[in-house]
C-alpha cells in the first residue's frame, strides 16, 4: 500500500551518502579564500565546507581555474565523505546561480510546476503529464534531457515527431522563447541551454568518468539546481528503484527522496518525491516512436493502466502542492479528467505546433487512430515476434535485458551525440499477471537483420513465468515523500 512520509529529524545517514561526520559545525568564514587543494583536503578528511568554500569551488569550476584532476578529487571526496543538508543546499544554490535565471510574469508565480525522473525503461510520463497539467491551469517549463545508456530520453522521443524542435534560437533569450511557448500551449519541453546552470554541466560530465554518479548530495544538487532556475511553485521527482533503475532497492531510493525534499524545503521550493518501481518497463512500449504512440493513447483516455496510474498520481501531487487542488485525490481526479475529456491531447497538439511541428501533422497525430498515427511516425523496417517458451502466468518482464538488446539494435546511444534509430523498439503483447500459453509475447521492431542467438536468449530470459493463478498487476507507485509542512 502506498505510504506518505515526511523527512525525519534523526541521525544523518552514513558517510558516503549524505553526512558531514567528522566535524562540529560550519567553520568560521575565512577572510582569505582557501585554495582548492586545501578545500579538497578538508572534505577528504571529513570536514564541512563553508558557504564561501563551496561558492569558491563552483566559481573555479566555471571560470576554468580548477584543473580536471582537482574537480575529480573534490567529487570523490564528496562521494566518500558526504555533505550535510546545509552544505548540499549551498552547493545546489551555487550551481543554480552559475548561469542565467529564467524570469516569468509575476501572475504565473503559483502556476509554475515541473516533474523530473531519475530515468527508466518505457518512461514516457513527461509526454503525457506536461500537457495534462497545462490543461489543469498550470504552466510547465520542462527542461529535459537525452537518453544515455539503457534509459530513454524525453527529447529523443519527441524528436521522433517530424519537425519537433527541442533547441530554441540562441539569438533570443531562453526565458522569452519559453514564455511564448507557455503562452501558446501552457507547457513546453526543451533542451538545456549552455547558459543555464553551466557549472552542473561540467560537474555532470566529470561525475560520469570518475565513478561519483551515485553520490546523494551530488545527485541532489544536480537535479534541484536545474529546477531552481525555473522559478517553480512545486516540483515532483520520480525516484525509480529496481532492476533497471539507478537504485536497486526502495531503501536507497528513499534516502535520495528525503534529501531532495529536505534541500528543496531549505531553498524555498516545495518538492515531493515519488518512489516508483522500475523492474518492468512502464507501459507496453519501449522505443522512441512507439512510446510517442503510447503517450497519445494515454491522452485518448486509454492505454496501459500503469502509465495512467503514474501520470495521475504524480500530477495529483503537483496540483495539491501548488494549491490547484485541495487534496492529492482531487488533483489526481482532475488529471484523469484532462486525459479523458481530450483537453490534455489538445494541449499536446498546441505544444507540437508551437515547437515546430507542421500544424496539419500535429492535428493528424492527435486526432488519428493508432494505425493512422503509426503511418506518420518513423517505423522500423522489420518486425519479429517471440513465442513464449512455455505456458504460465507472467510474473515479470525484466526491463533491463529488454532495454540492453534494443540499445544494441540502435534505440540507444553509448556516447553523447550518437544518432538513434527512432523506429526501433519493442511492444509487450502480454501483461504482468496474465495467463499465457505458447503464443507471441513480444514484438521487436528492428531495422537490421534477424535477432542473433544471444539477443533472442536475453529477451526470452526477460520473461519470468510461474504456475500461480492470474493476478492483478501492482501499481509501480510505492510511496510519496512530502515536505515537512505538508
Amino acid at each position: 500500500m502506498a505510504a506518505l512520509m515526511t523527512p525525519g529529524t534523526g541521525a544523518p545517514p552514513a558517510p558516503g551518502d549524505f553526512s558531514g561526520e567528522g566535524s562540529q559545525g560550519l567553520p568560521d568564514p575565512s577572510p582569505e579564500p582557501k585554495q582548492l587543494p586545501e578545500l579538497i583536503r578538508m572534505k577528504r578528511d571529513g570536514g564541512r565546507l563553508s558557504e564561501a568554500d563551496i561558492r569558491g569551488f563552483v566559481a573555479a569550476v566555471v571560470n576554468g581555474s580548477a584543473q580536471g584532476a582537482q574537480i575529480g578529487a573534490m567529487l570523490m571526496a564528496i562521494r566518500l565523505r558526504g555533505m550535510d543538508l546545509e552544505e548540499t543546499s549551498v552547493l545546489t544554490q551555487a550551481l543554480a546561480q552559475s548561469g542565467q535565471q529564467l524570469e516569468w510574469p509575476e501572475a504565473w508565480r503559483q502556476q509554475l510546476v515541473d516533474k523530473h525522473s531519475t530515468g527508466g525503461v518505457g518512461d514516457k510520463v513527461s509526454l503525457v503529464l506536461a500537457p495534462a497539467l497545462a490543461a489543469c491551469g498550470c504552466k510547465v517549463p520542462m527542461i529535459s534531457g537525452r537518453g544515455l545508456g539503457h534509459t530513454g530520453g524525453t527529447l529523443d522521443k519527441l524528436e521522433s515527431i517530424p519537425g519537433f524542435n527541442v533547441i530554441q534560437s540562441p539569438e533570443q533569450g531562453m526565458s522569452d522563447q519559453m514564455q511564448v511557448l507557455l503562452d501558446q500551449a501552457g507547457c513546453c519541453i526543451v533542451g538545456q541551454s549552455e547558459q543555464l546552470v553551466p557549472a552542473d554541466g561540467i560537474l555532470y560530465a566529470a561525475r560520469d568518468v570518475t565513478a561519483t554518479v551515485d553520490s546523494l548530495p551530488l545527485i541532489t544538487a544536480s537535479i534541484l539546481s536545474k529546477k531552481l532556475v525555473e522559478g517553480l511553485s512545486a516540483l515532483v521527482v520520480d525516484v525509480k528503484f529496481g532492476g533497471a533503475a539507478v537504485f536497486p532497492n526502495q531503501e536507497q531510493a528513499r534516502e535520495l527522496a528525503k534529501t531532495l525534499v529536505g534541500v528543496g524545503a531549505s531553498l524555498g521550493l516545495r518538492v515531493a518525491a515519488a518512489l516508483t518501481a522500475m523492474d518492468k518497463p512502464l507501459g507496453r512500449c519501449v522505443g522512441h516512436a512507439l512510446e510517442v504512440e503510447e503517450a497519445l493513447l494515454c491522452m485518448d483516455g486509454a492505454g496501459p493502466p500503469d502509465l495512467r496510474d503514474l501520470v495521475t498520481t504524480l500530477g495529483g501531487a503537483l496540483l495539491w502542492l501548488s494549491g490547484h487542488a485541495g487534496t492529492q485525490a482531487q488533483g489526481a481526479a482532475r488529471v484523469a479528467a484532462a486525459l479523458d475529456d481530450g483537453s490534455a491531447l489538445g494541449r499536446f497538439e498546441r505544444m507540437l505546433a508551437a515547437q515546430g511541428v507542421d500544424p496539419g501533422l500535429a492535428r493528424a497525430l492527435c486526432s488519428g487512430s493508432p494505425a493512422e498515427r503509426r503511418q506518420l511516425l518513423p517505423r522500423a523496417r522489420e518486425q519479429e515476434e517471440l513465442l513464449a517458451p512455455a505456458d504460465g502466468t507472467v510474473e515479470l518482464v525484466r526491463a533491463l535485458p529488454l532495454a540492453l538488446v534494443l540499445h544494441e539494435l540502435g534505440a540507444g546511444r553509448s556516447r553523447a551525440g550518437e544518432p538513434l534509430r527512432l523506429g526501433v523498439g519493442a511492444e509487450l503483447l502480454v501483461d504482468v499477471g496474465q495467463r499465457l500459453r505458447r503464443t507471441p509475447w513480444l514484438r521487436v521492431h528492428r531495422d537490421g537483420p534477424a535477432l542473433s542467438g544471444p539477443q533472442s536468449r536475453a529477451l526470452q530470459e526477460a520473461l519470468v513465468l510461474s504456475d500461480r493463478a492470474p493476478f492483478a498487476a501492482p501499481s509501480p507507485f510505492a510511496e510519496l515523500v512530502l515536505p515537512p509542512q505538508q
